[in-house]
């Protein structure tokens, strides 16, 4: 019987989360073999909000990315030696604010220095936004390529595809066992990767509508734009996975599929086996209200 609540997840180092509605767990492997569970029964704060088109699509990003870094930390302190762990809030902070900053120099100032010069030579400024947004989108394909090369990461994308197999597993109702789960795909339609890439066409087609402005006045527009930006691409990828099995929808998200060749790669049986555990622990009607941990042994 095929499951009709999605389920949804993110690979962390040496683990994966899962999320089942208001239930998550993180399974995460330590350097001795043992499979370390944090279980989250979640608070709805935004529950009446939810419904709200484009407003619904910020709440659930801040949510994300709020249990995604609680995530990341949790698997850190488990997989990592101690000199090596991200030490507590200032240590999120830090990294949080580390990231965005790059974020903002890689993919909104970078795209600019490189259109600049060529400025005078181009009269349209819509061609003139489309190429800044090519050229952008361009260096997001790199910088995927790039870091699927570092070992490290290359680890977090095959727990990444393992996170996919487990789920399409789940939800084609079949038993979740290893065996099972290798004969599924590692590119899934609901992605954060293909969210990205639909961020990424929206900003160029909103961006290519922009007038004339400073260097300054671009780098700020493009920042202060980005909550609509991330708005309108929540809505789009919420369309589409609720009309994925129409023939112009499968050919609509097949972009941010092949993008999935970056983020994701094929797990070993032990990476599957945390992510199946991590499934296993949300899709439980015995989950509690308060935050624990339990250890099984590989």
């Amino acid at each position: 019987m095929k499951k009709e609540e999605n389920v949804g997840g993110q690979a962390v180092y040496e683990g994966v989360m899962m999320r089942k509605g208001l239930n998550l767990a993180v399974a995460v492997r330590n350097p001795q073999g043992e499979i370390l569970i944090e279980k989250y029964k979640l608070q709805s704060f935004f529950k009446k909000w939810l419904n709200l088109p484009f407003l619904r699509g910020l709440l659930v990003l801040m949510d994300s990315l709020v249990w995604g870094i609680k995530a990341l930390n949790y698997s850190t302190n488990v997989a990592f030696p101690e000199d090596e762990r991200i030490n507590g809030g200032f240590g999120i902070v830090f990294a949080l604010i580390l990231s965005f900053s790059l974020f903002i120099a890689i993919f909104i100032i970078l795209p600019l220095l490189v259109v600049k010069p060529i400025e005078s030579f181009i009269s349209s400024l819509i061609i003139l936004r489309l190429l800044e947004g090519l050229i952008r989108l361009s260096i997001f394909i790199i910088y995927l390529f790039v870091i699927s090369k570092i070992k490290e990461i290359y680890r977090v994308f095959q727990y990444h595809g393992a996170e996919h197999k487990v789920v399409f597993c789940y939800e084609s109702g079949d038993e979740l066992t290893i065996e099972n789960c290798k004969k599924y795909s590692r590119f899934h339609p609901r992605c954060g990767t293909s969210f990205l890439l639909v961020v990424m066409i929206v900003s160029i087609i909103i961006f290519a509508f922009l007038g004339k402005q400073t260097f300054i006045e671009r780098i700020f527009s493009r920042i202060l734009l980005i909550p609509v930006i991330f708005s309108i691409s929540y809505e789009i990828i919420r369309f589409s996975s609720k009309h994925y099995n129409t023939y112009f929808f499968k050919i609509l998200i097949l972009p941010g599929l092949w993008m999935q060749y970056f983020t994701t790669k094929e797990p070993d049986d032990s990476q599957l086996e945390i992510a199946i555990r991590a499934l296993k622990e949300v899709i439980e009607e015995n989950v509690t209200s308060d935050i624990y941990s339990e250890t099984s042994k590989h």
